[in-house]
């Protein structure tokens, strides 16, 4: 089950109790005070882990807390300190505060407080609280049997949104059913569910594509798009955050005439979605949205299927026009594939397809 939305509760650890405490032994008739300090309580820290990819375990348990101290004791001793509690999240997790109340305007979003991108980064998310001191801290010439002591310090408490980003190099966007699945399938061994039906694909899927030896790249098909997402209308765009953090966006535009769509109707309507969708990060000074920002490509699936020339051939002239590299494939048969990589590694690495590298649409095909 994949879960990338939780809130959970997190209250460090108490300190301990000062001791309040005499020494008290045959032939010591003025021992004076010995009471140790309290433990200092245990802190709560969140740790990035390679080794999760969701955060479903914090769905059925929203609460932890951090070991208290222990009491101090007679003879100067202090109370042994909680120990830490650490909490391992995926990479790519973004910690926020929750707002207290969930009907806040879309300005008064949560803040950010931390981006857990890096494999083993750790965040302190709450301070264990301090222990108390004993009546020895008390002891003054003028006050040499003090009966003050501290109670231990509480530690923090908080409650924290965190939401997973997934971490990916290329992202594929599209309507439902346009062959995202089957092409990140065909390019990596990732292995997501195929069928002919709306929606098929629920959760964000990851594939690395390996090139040869040296080169490699992880391709993210998030779930299918249409007119209205960023209102909630299909399954919304709460998935379109897996984006944020991927450098190039391929389009995968369904060619063929079974949807009963125009592709360019197609293309248009999902990047206005994207532009409609802001997510957490910064806008440029045109208020440009993050998204709206990233280099683009556009792959024409479908072209075994093709029973009408002129619908690629308007889609190209308009991309032409927006000067935006097009690519004919498709994913079924593999025909065009393997200038797409081409294009896509070229493009993650320079910012833009190599000039050598051409539209492979009525030329040979070419198997994957």
């Amino acid at each position: 089950m994949f879960v990338d939305d939780v809130d959970i509760e997190i209250a460090a650890g108490d300190g301990g109790n000062g001791c309040l405490s005499f020494r008290r032994e045959k032939f010591v008739p003025r021992g004076g005070p010995d009471g140790g300090d309290g433990g200092r309580g245990g802190s709560v820290y969140l740790r990035a882990s390679a080794h999760l990819n969701t955060l479903i375990n914090f769905k059925y348990h929203p609460v932890y807390r951090g070991e208290r101290g222990a009491h101090g004791e007679g003879s100067n001793r202090t109370g042994r300190a909680g120990r830490d509690l650490y909490l391992d999240v995926p990479v790519g997790t973004v910690v926020y505060t929750k707002p207290d109340n969930e009907t806040v305007e879309p300005h008064d979003a949560p803040v950010k407080l931390v981006d857990l991108a890096v494999i083993g980064q750790v965040w302190q998310a709450a301070a264990g609280g301090d222990g108390g001191r004993g009546n020895q801290r008390f002891a003054t010439a003028t006050n040499r049997a003090p009966r003050r002591v501290e109670l231990g310090h509480s530690g923090d408490t908080c409650t924290l949104r965190l939401q997973l980003k997934l971490l990916a190099d290329i992202g594929l966007v599209g309507y439902p059913n346009v062959g995202k699945s089957t092409l990140i399938a065909r390019l990596s061994a990732a292995r997501p569910k195929i069928a002919n039906y709306p929606f098929t694909t629920l959760t964000p899927q990851l594939g690395v594509v390996r090139m040869d030896d040296e080169r490699s790249f992880v391709l993210a098909d998030v779930p299918g798009l249409i007119e209205g997402a960023y209102a909630g209308h299909g399954l919304g765009h709460r998935f379109l955050r897996h984006l944020e953090r991927t450098k190039v966006l391929v389009h995968i535009i369904d060619i063929s005439s079974l949807t009963g769509r125009d592709p360019i109707e197609d293309f248009e309507t999902i990047r206005a979605e994207l532009t409609k969708f802001k997510g957490g990060l910064e806008t440029d000074e045109n208020d440009t949205p993050h998204l709206a920002r990233k280099p683009e490509l556009v792959a024409a699936n479908k072209i075994d299927a093709l029973d009408e020339p002129e619908r690629l051939e308007r889609l190209q002239a308009h991309l032409n026009v927006l000067a935006i590299p097009f690519y004919a494939v498709s994913a079924a048969s593999g025909e065009g594939l393997p200038a797409l990589r081409e294009a896509m590694w070229s493009t993650l690495r320079n910012g833009t397809p190599s000039p050598t590298q051409a539209n492979t649409f009525g030329k040979p095909a070419e198997s994957a």
